[in-house]
């Protein structure tokens, strides 16, 4: 069982990477009118080819990038929305409780280390 002291903690930890990941999805996307969605930026750096090339390529490299925090964020949106439920550190596969050196390794844990 968690205590509350170690839950307070880590949802500390999932607060704060929530906003680090929010600032960094500020720097390449926008945010929709969907919570947790954003939109990647496309830069227009000019009009010859090669300046096409580079926004094509760096828009590229950003969609992916913002994908990937997307994922992140929701893992830990999720993670705050099982601690005001209640229902934090249960695995969502088995039921079972999550280890406590796991969660505190990475508070978004959604399963157990058997069902990982």
């Amino acid at each position: 069982m968690i205590s509350e002291e170690l839950k307070k903690e880590l949802k500390e930890k999932l607060e704060e990477e929530k906003a680090k990941l929010e600032k960094n999805l500020s720097k390449i996307a926008k945010p929709t009118e969907t919570p947790g969605d954003y939109e990647t930026n496309f830069d227009e750096l000019g009009t010859d080819k090669d300046d096409n090339a580079t926004e094509v390529e760096e828009y590229a490299d950003n969609l992916s990038v913002e994908t990937s925090l997307e994922e992140q964020l929701k893992d830990v949106d999720e993670a705050l929305d099982r601690i005001e439920k209640g229902t934090y550190g249960i695995c969502d596969n088995c039921n079972e409780e999550i280890d406590i050196e796991r969660l505190k390794a990475y508070p978004a844990a959604k399963t157990c280390i058997k069902c990982n």
